[in-house]
């Protein structure tokens, strides 16, 4: 930086915190410091400096010192409190705000209080110091709104912040807060809605924030976490986008969401982010996601949904002794952060690598009680239907859906039991037993698929795979390549032998299309088809036609041979799984308070 001449060191500092270029300011500042260590001016401007680049713990010393020095001034006692607030600093942040004596300054104590014990999960306490305040004040709205989401209470939550955007007129923080309250009651276009009105604004208001730079390709620079992000609410904003992509399976939609996000270095990201991102680029970078959930856990604090994530991901990825581990060197998180629900899947889930008829009895356990979990929400879905109260039903027929997923995901776990002993039969019925909440359900049908492929029942096993495929038809290359291949595979064995060869034309024709539009892009469906069909021609003893479709497979060799190779055992292994269901992964979304 160039020299600054005497006389300009004040008119220097102001135009650099007018212009946002708080870390220069702060470097010019400690320069002043150290040669006036009780410079009002400095500390607070120091002070003031530090809290917009969201280094609280720096701010917090500053006003700490200004307080010793001046404690006649009481905004420097509220400074000093706020800034150990935001640092996360809660106990000595409550110390700090009863030093607050003056009658002018009681209110601002009471709303301070009710933020620490909100962040310190003490709601009780929070609601207590809320209720001291007048009910017409926007924060005693806004707040209790907070507290009516933390309690479940979506909708009246919703209606809340409602009511303080329009005490307050357009805030981002109450606009993500009204999203989030949507998306926990599941309606995602509102959601979306009031997300985008966060991230239209944001991107207008703060163009320096370079909002989806980086999703585009371009080389950026971090914005750093200054108040301007923190107000925006931006970073919130992209996660709950990004969690609705999530739910919705758009994975490449969820990861834009945040590469879209104001770029910050991998150390200035905050635990929301680094959990995220960790989630949605699992199937790509599992050795990358696993590092940064194991890294959460061993923080402070972290978002709730980490432990229970990153167990359920070891599982899914058979790392079924890295689960245990974590599970027992975290004994006090089990309580806290995982549902009863939960706790029971992964005892039962990790039972089974060592005594799987144990395990079986304890999923039997929970299936039961869910079953009768089900049928009497199932009675509760019919009778809302005679009163007409269409919000009564719409929560009614979400929890049952709710309650439906987790009888899935303990129904597949248990039929993997036998699956894995090629225990056909019993999988089968296993499944035939869970028809009456299941008939609906993508998995259940999937499953249902492949136990009768495996049995060679192919003319039940098309009936199954068929509406999967046809659902996707336009999108072909969506459905996965054992579904093609064992479908295309049960019309041959029932003497469908056109279906077949459409099926196959549809594929190829949906591959040529890639090719021309992305040359780069690698698509095998057809090629695993062909090798899958190949191979059963072989087995039958039909050697010619059978070899014919393996080379075919292979076809251009030098696209596909090499390639091939390395993939086949992998992809070939898949054809005879069953596909598991796990309980929901689910993105955290930070909620604003």
């Amino acid at each position: 930086m160039t020299a600054i001449k005497d006389g300009e060191y004040t008119a220097t500092i102001y135009k650099l915190i007018k212009d946002g270029q708080y870390v220069e300011a702060i470097h010019i500042l400690n320069g002043q410091l150290q040669k006036h260590t009780k410079s009002r001016a400095a500390l607070s401007l120091l002070g003031f400096c530090y809290y917009h680049i969201q280094d609280f713990s720096s701010a917090a010393e500053c006003y700490e010192q200004l307080t010793q020095l001046h404690p006649e001034v009481e905004e420097y006692k509220l400074y000093s409190a706020q800034s150990l607030y935001k640092a996360g600093a809660y106990s000595e942040a409550t110390k700090a705000s009863f030093v607050l004596d003056n009658p002018s300054s009681h209110t601002k104590m009471v709303k301070l209080q009710a933020c620490i014990k909100f962040c310190e999960e003490d709601y009780s306490a929070a609601k207590l110091l809320l209720e001291q305040l007048p009910q017409d004040d926007p924060d005693y709205v806004y707040n209790m709104g907070c507290l009516l989401y933390q309690e479940g209470k979506y909708e009246e939550a919703c209606k809340k912040f409602m009511t303080a955007m329009q005490m307050l007129g357009y805030v981002p923080a109450l606009s993500y807060n009204i999203a989030l309250a949507y998306y926990s009651m599941k309606n995602y276009p509102q959601a979306v809605k009031y997300i985008t009105e966060v991230i239209d604004r944001g991107m207008s208001e703060h163009p320096e924030l370079d909002v989806g730079v980086k999703t585009e390709g371009f080389d950026v620079h971090s914005v750093g976490n200054t108040l301007v992000l923190h107000q925006s609410a931006l970073i919130e904003a992209f996660n709950l986008k990004a969690a609705i992509e999530y739910q919705m399976k758009n994975g490449q939609a969820a990861q834009e969401a945040l590469t879209d996000m104001p770029p910050r270095s991998e150390e200035e990201l905050d635990p929301v982010t680094l959990h995220n991102q960790a989630l949605v680029n699992m199937e790509q970078k599992p050795s990358e996601g696993f590092e940064k959930m194991a890294f959460l856990l061993q923080q402070p604090s972290f978002p709730r949904v980490t432990f229970g994530n990153l167990l359920l991901l070891y599982c899914k990825h058979e790392y079924f002794d890295l689960a245990a581990d974590v599970l027992a060197e975290n004994a006090h998180l089990t309580y806290k952060f995982l549902s009863p629900y939960m706790y029971e899947f992964l005892d039962a889930l990790l039972t089974c690598q060592t005594a799987p008829e144990e395990a079986f009895r304890k999923f039997e356990e929970m299936n039961s009680k869910l079953t009768e979990q089900l049928r009497k929400l199932a009675k509760q879905v019919q009778d809302t239907r005679h009163t007409r109260d269409d919000e009564v039903q719409s929560k009614t027929l979400q929890d049952y859906d709710l309650l439906q997923e987790k009888y899935v995901v303990v129904l597949m776990a248990q039929a993997k039991i036998y699956w894995n002993r090629e225990n056909f039969q019993m999988v089968e019925k296993i499944f035939r037993k869970s028809v009456e909440f299941c008939n609906d359900d993508d998995t259940w049908k999937l499953n249902v698929a492949h136990v009768l492929f495996m049995q060679n029942k192919y003319k039940e096993a098309i009936s199954f795979y068929e509406p999967i495929v046809k659902t996707l038809y336009d999108s072909i290359l969506d459905v996965s390549a054992v579904v093609l291949a064992n479908l295309c595979v049960s019309y041959i064995m029932t003497s469908q032998n056109e279906e077949a060869e459409e099926l196959m034309r549809k594929i190829e024709k949906e591959e040529e299309q890639i090719s021309y539009d992305d040359p780069d892009k690698k698509v095998f469906h057809l090629c695993i088809v062909n090798l899958v069909i190949g191979t059963l021609y072989c087995a039958k003893g039909n050697y010619d036609f059978g070899i014919s479709r393996v080379i075919k497979s292979l076809e251009p060799y030098n696209k596909k041979v090499r390639h091939f190779i390395l993939s086949f055992p992998d992809e070939l292994s898949q054809q005879g799984a069953v596909a598991p269901r796990f309980p929901t992964l689910n993105l955290h979304q930070r909620r604003t308070s």
